[in-house]
This record gives structure tokens, C-alpha cells and sequence, in this order.
């Protein structure tokens, strides 16, 4: 099963970048393939944290897809977890971490998924891989927009694992 992980540090705190990851409603303005959006629920749970029912559609050229997702966000443990209900997966799952740290915070992004269709995953697949890697960069690019530019000694790292059956690889950008 395809899957994606990235940790960055970020210059900026831990709650603010929960606060920009939850606002899905957002998310086309800047994320990645994400055409549309539609916040179906929202809903304020006991134990503090917030459950978000979404619907989101992608692109990519004359390609597109929707699916609904429960967004679990949890300020207390500073956690993300993305549920797929239903669209053209078998399997969805993806979780956000977002880590104190001495220059802001370290966000740790994992995601597995699995299209219902072997020619779907083939197609799409290699689509998804590329646009992951570039969500780290999207969600930074869009703090900067509301939180102004990062601290000058502080700067972004990254390790990133892509994991699918034809290959696993770590990447670290020069500095």
C-alpha cells in the first residue's frame, strides 16, 4: 500500500500550524490538487477536540475525484487524524503531528492510501506521490502568508519517506 511520510521543522508554533492544517475550508486556496472543498459537519466532541466531516474534490488535468473524510482535530495532543468515509479508495488514512520545537515546531505528516482500482492506482498514484511532497512546502508558503515571515535564524528541514511497491526514498534538500 502507497504511503507518504515527511517531518519538517517549521519557524512557527505548534498551534498556529494545527490552527492552518484544521481549517480545511481553505484548503483550495492553496493546497495541492484540491479543486473544492464542503465542510459537511462540524462537530465539538467532550473531550475538547473537534470532529470535521469534508467532502474534497481533486484535479489533475481532465481527471477528477471527490471523497469524504472525518477530520479529528485534537489542540490537546496537537494531532490531525484524517479518516477516508467513501469516494474512489479502498483505504485512506492520515495523521498530522505538530511537535514543540526550540526554533517553532516539527510537523510529522503521514499518509497511506489505496485507490479501489488497480488502473486508478496506476494512473493517479505517481499524481499523489508528487503532490505530497509538495504539500509540506504549500502549508509553509501559507503561513507565511498569515503569519508573517519566520524568525531569520530559523529555516524549514525536511526528511521524507515515499514508500509504495516500486520504491522507498529519503530525501534532504541542501540548505
Amino acid at each position: 500500500m502507497p504511503s507518504f511520510r515527511t517531518i519538517r521543522a517549521v519557524p512557527y508554533p505548534p498551534d498556529a500550524m494545527l490552527d492552518l492544517v484544521a481549517d480545511v475550508a481553505r484548503y483550495p486556496e492553496f493546497v495541492p490538487l484540491c479543486e473544492a472543498l464542503k465542510v459537511r459537519s462540524r462537530t465539538e466532541n467532550p473531550d475538547g477536540s473537534t470532529t470535521i466531516v469534508a467532502r474534497m474534490t481533486v484535479g489533475y488535468g481532465p481527471l477528477r475525484e471527490s471523497f469524504t473524510s472525518k477530520v479529528i482535530v485534537s489542540k490537546a495532543t496537537k494531532r490531525i487524524d484524517v479518516t477516508y468515509l467513501d469516494g474512489p479508495f479502498r483505504h485512506m488514512h492520515n495523521c498530522w503531528l505538530f511537535k514543540p520545537a526550540p526554533s517553532g515546531c516539527d510537523i510529522d505528516f503521514d499518509i497511506t492510501y489505496e485507490f479501489r482500482s488497480l488502473p486508478l492506482q496506476m494512473l493517479l498514484g505517481a499524481m499523489f506521490d508528487r503532490a505530497f511532497r509538495k504539500f509540506a512546502e504549500a502549508f509553509e508558503a501559507r503561513a507565511r502568508k498569515i503569519h508573517g515571515p519566520p524568525l531569520a535564524n530559523a529555516h524549514a528541514t525536511n526528511i521524507a519517506e515515499n514508500t509504495s511497491a516500486q520504491a522507498a526514498s529519503v530525501l534532504r534538500p541542501a540548505r
